[in-house]
């Protein structure tokens, strides 16, 4: 285990030298760094920790100090999903009083919430994408549907230099955050507390386009049971964001839904496309940065998918 986490330390410090670009990064991504049943995010001097597995549970007093002395970090969230500590058996009473953190990602300023956040607090994963969709995006319009805590959206509006950004979430915690996180980094986003579809219809309704336009929803298939509907929702939402995009417009759509893989996203979002009777130029796919590795003998836990498009 100890030589197995230290491998993992020495990619994100020496190989990848995140430290230079952001104090918010995937320290431990369980079965791609050879430790299944463990997650760790480093948010500034704090570790976000999720556990799915008894043994790692017990381990976690050995371990943790360990990251803590290579990192500098001094603080720990720790959390155990509900249905994994009946599985597992687990007795755990959280007794996390840390809150938030402020962060630090590619000169913009974030603040984590882990009381109200999703999975960790903060989405580590889309970092290299979000400054991908910064240097596309001077001078122009943009959609941000999903928008969360506002990653994408600043990334476009700060460090882009977007003319206007709008951001989208039903999450109204989300919201709430993600014009915290616009003061951080005093940047001027019209942030929408609202249902993505509903928002999108109204805006189609009134003839409202933009030239870039992001999806980022939560997951939509869960297990092989709901599979059917999943991939319905996917196609709906992508079919929605191109009706709100401008002809030859820029369609950033994403999915973190494990059990799609990135062909099978592609024909969706190829669905949606023709459904419409709409042209679509792919221009490129990606994932989830260098600090989420995925093992050859593990391939299904290359989960997160983004393809960038033209759509006419």
């Amino acid at each position: 285990f100890e030589t197995q986490l230290n491998h993992a330390l020495d990619l994100r410090q020496q190989l990848l030298g995140l430290d230079t670009a952001t104090d918010a990064y995937r320290v431990v991504h369980s079965d791609g760094d050879g430790l299944s049943g463990l997650v760790v995010d480093r948010f500034g001097d704090t570790l976000s920790v999720e556990v799915h597995s008894l043994g790692m549970f017990h381990r976690l007093g050995k371990l943790l100090p360990m990251i803590h002395a290579r990192l500098g970090t001094t603080r720990q969230v720790i959390s155990v999903d509900d249905f994994i500590a009946r599985v597992e058996g687990i007795r755990f009473a959280p007794a996390n009083d840390v809150r938030t953190v402020r962060i630090r990602e590619h000169g913009i300023r974030y603040e984590v919430n882990f009381a109200s956040g999703h999975k960790t607090g903060f989405f580590c994963d889309q970092r290299e994408n979000r400054r991908k969709l910064a240097s596309l995006v001077k001078g122009q319009r943009l959609l941000d549907c999903c928008c969360y805590t506002g990653g994408f959206a600043l990334a476009a509006k700060v460090l882009g230099g977007a003319e206007e950004v709008t951001g989208v979430d039903l999450d109204e915690k989300a919201i709430e955050q993600a014009k915290r996180n616009a003061n951080l980094n005093q940047a001027r986003i019209e942030w929408v507390h609202c249902d993505a579809f509903s928002f999108a219809r109204q805006m189609q309704r009134n003839g409202t386009r933009w030239p870039v336009v992001i999806l980022d929803p939560p997951k939509f298939l869960l297990s092989r049971e709901e599979e059917l509907e999943g991939r319905r929702k996917y196609e709906d939402l992508n079919g929605m964001g191109m009706n709100v995009l401008e002809p030859g417009g820029l369609l950033v759509t994403c999915s973190c839904s494990g059990l799609i893989d990135m062909e099978g996203f592609e024909q969706i979002v190829t669905r949606a496309a023709y459904r419409l009777g709409k042209r679509l130029q792919f221009l490129d796919r990606t994932g989830a940065g260098a600090d989420h590795p995925v093992m050859a003998n593990c391939l299904e836990s290359r989960y997160l998918k983004v393809i960038w498009a033209r759509v006419y």
